[in-house]
């Protein structure tokens, strides 16, 4: 592909992410994986080039553009080097007219970057949410140690027990090491959000949300397998994936329970008033993974984040039922928006005053309303919200 072909590529990419933002479709990696297989003269470079001025394009982009031509107009005003490419030339992309319209620049759409204000993410930490992210392994315990296990890439030891951190764009997925189970993707904040979970050998956790059963994973490997795991989730087809990854990490999970949305408790009725701690990885806007998936930002309108806030309601008000006396619901949100992290506690203890706020004692982010939030400007991670809520007896 020659220069300005991979603009105009860049640009058709960015209509059908723009398409696919607005109609909630496929994602931006998804449509750029479909739209290459079905071009297999493009080499690798030409790849890596027109992915790489994608997300230039969206990260400068505020609100969901117009078309994928405004957007890369947006980047060629940015980048000078990318205006002379807008040559008409067969492959590319017709000359830039006079006045011709571009997208809007900014972190975010209008009323996000006012939310995100009133939950005090402003300035500089507004923009770090649109940085690049690296790339972070969780080295798992139950097979390795993370002072003696040779990897093919040096990485750079963080300060969560097994965290390392690799360049962006890292192939941790091909490693031998990743295969067999040594080592797990897992970014940094997320590796330390599980520390909130103050079990004892023994205990009986419930991974309420779990998905594919990224954190079930972390809290096995550091409980060395001496902790009850149920992991639940509502998403077959994710769960579904929890057991292979498991057997490959040495993970032991007692159960894997699929839910009824709006019928949780029948499948958990064995459990009600039973956990000694129950995990809530809730379902939220994403805000704070925007540095991985900048695009998402464009998803989320007001509407979607008023069901996601209810929808974590719900499943707080469900571990409720799930605790013991004395146990402990861990709430955590990758969100900085407080509707969704210190106003969300807030309510659930209105509702629940038998609940009590207790201390999250982490050595990174810092106190957010009853929890503790860490953000990509101050920590250098994805952004979390968690809180530790305990069950007065």
């Amino acid at each position: 592909m020659t220069p300005a072909a991979r603009v105009q590529a860049a640009i058709e990419l960015l209509d059908a992410i723009i398409e696919g933002a607005q109609g909630k479709g496929a994602p931006a990696d998804r449509l750029i994986s479909e739209y290459f297989k079905a071009r297999r003269y493009a080499g690798a470079k030409d790849r890596r080039a027109v992915r790489e001025l994608v997300y230039r394009a969206v990260r400068l982009c505020g609100p969901v553009p117009s078309d994928g031509r405004s957007a890369m107009l947006v980047l060629a005003h940015e980048d000078e080097s990318l205006a002379p490419l807008f040559d008409g030339s067969t492959h590319g992309p017709r000359p830039i007219a006079a006045g011709e319209t571009t997208a809007t620049t900014g972190v975010a759409p209008a009323w996000l970057v006012d939310e995100l204000s009133k939950s005090g993410i402003e300035g500089e930490e507004a923009q770090a949410l649109l940085d690049r992210a690296p790339l972070d392994v969780r080295v798992n315990t139950l097979k390795a140690d993370r002072e003696t296990l040779e990897l093919p890439e040096q990485g750079e030891p963080l300060l969560a027990p097994g965290g390392l951190r690799f360049p962006s764009g890292t192939q941790v997925e091909q490693w031998p090491e990743w295969r067999d189970g040594l080592v797990e993707i897992q970014d940094h904040g997320s590796q330390w959000v599980c520390e909130a979970v103050n079990a004892k050998p023994g205990d009986k956790i419930i991974d309420l949300c779990a998905g594919a059963g990224g954190k079930t994973l972390a809290l096995a490997a550091r409980h060395a397998n001496a902790i009850s795991l149920i992991a639940a989730d509502t998403d077959k087809r994710r769960l579904g994936n929890l057991a292979p990854r498991a057997a490959r990490a040495g993970a032991q999970i007692d159960h894997t329970v699929l839910l009824n949305p709006g019928r949780e408790m029948e499948a958990l009725e064995a459990w009600e008033g039973k956990a000694d701690h129950v995990l809530i990885d809730a379902p939220c806007s994403g805000s704070g993974t925007w540095r991985r998936n900048p695009e998402s930002r464009w998803r989320l309108d007001e509407a979607e984040l008023v069901r996601l806030t209810k929808l974590q309601a719900h499943v707080l008000d469900i571990a409720a039922k799930l605790a013991r006396p004395g146990g402990s619901v861990v709430f955590v949100t990758c969100s900085l928006l407080d509707e969704e992290g210190a106003g969300q506690v807030e309510a659930f203890m209105s509702r629940h005053p038998e609940w009590e706020a207790e201390g999250v004692d982490l050595p990174v982010g810092r106190k957010r309303g009853n929890g503790h939030r860490l953000t990509p400007y101050h920590d250098g991670t994805d952004g979390f919200f968690v809180a530790n809520l305990r069950f007065a007896c």
